[in-house]
């Protein structure tokens, strides 16, 4: 019996929600809402806008949730993409270090001409190399 009793206010609270609402001014001036009218006072209704209600998409996949996951799957490739780049970037810059720190006779072709690079400019190139590995890769 109690779930019975129990049933039958759960289901209809919605109804019991949907009660008439009323505004009045009182002498003071301030505004009073309230579900039953004041008595000898003129008041007015107010009329609250309908519960929204779950409507089914036209089609699955389109929606917010849908579109949620379009979105998502979107970032998780950029994201891939972006790990793939950086990735290739850092096993680019690890052999270029490599090479700088083992091959003390390294040339460098600037505008047509080959050039032997002194010690000092490999010195710099690999600290610079230190520096790009340190900053992005792990």
């Amino acid at each position: 019996m109690r779930t019975l009793l129990l049933t039958l206010l759960i289901g209809l609270s919605p109804w019991c929600m949907a009660a008439q609402i009323y505004k009045w001014v009182d002498a003071q001036g301030v505004t009073h809402f309230d579900a039953q009218p004041p008595p000898g006072q003129p008041s007015t209704t107010v009329h609250t806008p309908p519960a929204p209600t779950a409507k089914p998409s036209a089609m699955p996949g389109s929606g917010p949730i849908g579109d949620q996951k379009a979105i998502d799957s979107n970032v998780k490739k950029q994201v891939a993409e972006q790990q793939a780049q950086l990735q290739k970037f850092c096993t680019q810059a690890r052999t270029n270090l490599a090479q700088l720190q083992n091959n003390p006779r390294l040339r460098e072709e600037v505008e047509g001409e080959t050039r032997r690079l002194s010690d000092t400019q490999r010195q710099e190139r690999i600290a610079e190399a230190q520096k790009q590995i340190a900053e992005n890769c792990q």
